[in-house]
């Protein structure tokens, strides 16, 4: 009786292989274990995943105390150059974000590693210092020359009081 059953399970399977135009399987090989095949992901099919989007309850708290929305890390200049952008919702609010006399450092602690922002001779720091203004965006540039820090990295924003935690380098 167990053969019988066995054998229209066997007889099912290879028909059903057979309809779906898979290679004909054997008795011993329905039994075996399936193949561990790895796929291959195509970098020119676009993706939905945001690495750096905070939580709902971060978004908020940015935005009502700090009056900042959209942080991002990125890098850029192959790596040379780590850059923290946002968006102003409160111009109040964010004046210590622009202010050249506050020390902004990026944390990266799993590393151990801290980056400050250049100063070039002719240039100055790689920040924005203008007047905020709600609804404009703003950046500043962290020197990575050892290219320490790298894309998937978290690490932490420091601007005096504002720090910005666990953000992920794009």
């Amino acid at each position: 009786m167990f053969r019988v059953i066995f054998d229209r399970k066997v007889n099912a399977l290879l028909l059903a292989c057979a309809l779906l135009g898979g290679a004909a399987a054997s008795p011993s090989t329905a039994q075996s274990a399936p193949e561990n095949t790895a796929k291959t992901v195509d970098a020119s099919v676009p993706t939905h995943y945001k690495p750096n989007q905070p939580s709902k309850r971060a978004e908020e708290y940015f935005g009502l105390i700090w009056g900042v929305e959209g942080l991002s890390v990125k890098a850029v200049e192959s790596g040379a150059l780590i850059r923290f952008s946002y968006r102003i919702l409160d111009p109040g609010k964010a004046g210590i974000l622009n202010d050249k006399k506050v020390d902004a450092f990026l944390v990266a602690p799993a590393l151990g590693v801290r980056l400050s922002i250049p100063s070039l001779e002719k240039v100055g720091q790689l920040r924005q210092g203008a007047t905020e203004e709600a609804g404009k965006s703003y950046w500043m540039a962290f020197s990575n020359p050892r290219r320490t820090v790298k894309r998937g990295d978290r690490v932490n924003i420091v601007i005096g009081q504002f720090h910005a935690d666990g953000l992920v380098v794009e």
